[in-house]
């Protein structure tokens, strides 16, 4: 009789961790032979390696030790121009620092950074969860990170200074004849939409109007549905002026293709405010205006910031500066 051939997927130090209970650091660090877990530990994680077949990454083995020049860049989407800008940035940077760099996302390819594939990483991606962070930071690994505050002597913040945006836009809505403003949020949870959401409605309560939020997902289809809604609002309270305030421009594209579609006319009786100056908002009839700041800046201070880590220099958190076109 003949044996059916059992496939299983190529097992990772992440298989082992779960099956030691230890962290990824922890079994990079025994597998390597570092002093810094017990030889009763790593004795343990050597025998568990063994007994799931595990076959050592001989890419990371032999760029282990020693820069390598690469860096990882953790994006949680590759769509639209924002991450374009943001890259084009990054890769100036690291072109002249001479350096190159890889676009990342999902769970896999966090292990390129405890298998010392590359040196450091800059993080713009809600999806990696502050606690991994924390740990390959406390394994000596250099971390920028774009869009959290976390507190470690390994991890550098380079933010936008979401709030002076956000009160400048505020201000700029202040002579609106609308008395409530219709924000359109971002993904709970977001760094950037608690930032943006908790001033504006500060800033909005303190001009003396009112204001109503609406989920959103920092996507154009999340800002559609939104206008859906505000839409509904305005008819049930016979509404002739909708002022609504997108915490980023796609939303705000998004509501902006909705009303092209309604009887009301947008820039007269719907006027739209958005954040991040896309280029395709300042194009679309009428334009959108938004809080803008240099996306390609900021991915190049981010570098910066990582390049001189990797190297010993001491460095502070960056915030990057926004301003609203009146």
């Amino acid at each position: 009789m003949k044996k059916e051939s059992k496939v299983s997927h190529m097992v990772g130090i992440k298989d082992i961790a779960k099956k030691a209970n230890v962290s990824i650091s922890t079994v990079s660090y025994a597998l390597n032979g570092s002093p810094r877990v017990s030889e009763k530990t790593r004795d343990r994680i050597l025998t568990i390696a063994k007994n799931m077949n595990y076959v050592p990454n001989r890419a990371g083995q032999n760029l282990r030790n020693k820069k390598n020049n690469i860096i990882g860049v953790y994006l949680s989407s590759y769509s639209g121009s924002f991450y374009g800008e943001l890259l084009d940035g990054i890769q100036h940077m690291a072109r002249e620092l001479q350096y190159d760099i890889i676009a990342c996302s999902g769970e896999r390819s966090r292990l390129f950074l405890p298998q010392g594939m590359i040196d450091g990483i800059i993080v713009m991606d809600w999806y990696y969860h502050d606690e991994q962070l924390l740990e390959y930071a406390n394994a000596g690994h250099s971390i920028v990170v774009l869009d959290r505050q976390l507190d470690h002597p390994n991890i550098r913040q380079v933010l936008l200074d979401n709030k002076k945006g956000i009160r400048e836009a505020v201000q700029h809505l202040k002579q609106s004849p609308a008395e409530t403003i219709e924000i359109i949020s971002g993904p709970k949870g977001n760094f950037d939409t608690k930032e943006r959401l908790e001033a504006a409605t500060q800033e909005i309560s303190r001009i003396g109007k009112q204001f109503r939020i609406y989920k959103g997902e920092f996507t154009e289809i999340s800002g559609f549905q939104a206008a859906r809604e505000i839409e509904k609002e305005a008819k049930q309270h016979k509404l002739d002026n909708i002022e609504i305030l997108a915490l980023n421009d796609e939303m705000g594209i998004g509501a902006h293709n909705y009303f092209s579609h309604t009887p009301y006319k947008l820039g007269e009786q719907v006027r739209i405010t958005g954040f991040d100056d896309l280029l395709v908002s300042r194009y679309i009839t009428p334009p959108i205006k938004s809080v803008a700041y240099s996306k390609r800046e900021w991915g190049a201070v981010g570098m910066n910031t990582l390049y001189k880590m990797l190297n010993g220099q001491k460095i502070e958190h960056t915030l990057i500066s926004t301003k609203f076109p009146y």
